[in-house]
């Protein structure tokens, strides 16, 4: 059992949501995430759903690259070492390719996979350094194809992610170093609040009880919540591109 996890951008949506699933099976939790106030609230509300559980909080800024490795290392020690590190922290943000807005898509590219290079880094260098762990990575249903308009730049962080992961994992196999790549479908979080009509559009509670799930198989990749996307998946890689123009 992964006993000690750690969970970046956990300070709300699938982060949070996440830390509430684990909680309830009691894991030890590090929670990090920039609004550190948030993190305190939640830290209260997982201690009352089990107070045997240790949790500790840590402010991160995941585009700030060098305190990354501080904060995990720090991580590491106060919880007498990580189980499973979990990159989560992530923006929804994307805007039409060229349009003018090269500054907001340039922030998504770099939170979305410079800054989770960093957090793989800093991850598997504590893992390589105990010879277990099992890192995990939360990407998106959109990584498996372009699409246009504000996920355009966001479908493409998500599909470096993904390739990012399954480099990884191939570098580590035979290993005890597991390697997982999450991929959600719509699942409401506070990344999407805004978007009214979606199809299979299931809330927070349900799509993270399916992400941990996902995360406890400890399979390559998973899709989450598994209906309808692990058969949709197969499904988007073959569709024609002017489908895909409708369907976003």
């Amino acid at each position: 059992m992964r006993k000690n996890i750690l969970i970046t951008g956990a300070s709300s949506g699938l982060g949070k949501g996440m830390a509430v699933e684990f909680a309830k099976k009691g894991r030890n939790l590090a929670l990090c995430a920039r609004r550190i106030d948030l993190l305190e609230s939640l830290k209260q509300e997982l201690l009352a759903l089990d107070p045997n559980i240790h949790i500790i909080v840590k402010q991160l800024d995941v585009n700030e690259h060098q305190q990354v490795f501080e904060v995990f290392n720090a991580c590491h020690e106060e919880l007498g070492g990580l189980d499973r590190i979990i990159i989560n922290a992530g923006i929804g943000k994307g805007v039409t390719i060229g349009t003018g807005y090269f500054r907001i898509n340039k922030q998504t590219a770099q939170t979305n996979f410079i800054a989770a290079l960093a957090q793989a880094e800093a991850a598997m260098e504590i893992f390589r350094k105990q010879n277990s762990g099992h890192l995990v990575t939360i990407s998106s249903f959109s990584a498996l194809r372009g699409f246009r308009r504000a996920l355009t730049v966001y479908a493409a962080t998500k599909a470096a992610l993904s390739s990012l992961t399954e480099g990884i994992r191939i570098d580590v196999m035979g290993t005890l170093i597991k390697v997982t790549c999450v991929h959600p479908g719509f699942i409401r979080s506070e990344m999407n609040e805004k978007v009214k009509k979606v199809p299979f559009m299931v809330d927070t509670e349900t799509g993270c009880r399916a992400i941990v799930k996902g995360i406890e198989a400890e399979k390559s990749t998973c899709y989450a919540p598994r209906w309808p996307w692990a058969w949709m998946q197969l499904l988007v890689r073959i569709v024609p591109a002017k489908y895909l123009k409708a369907m976003s």
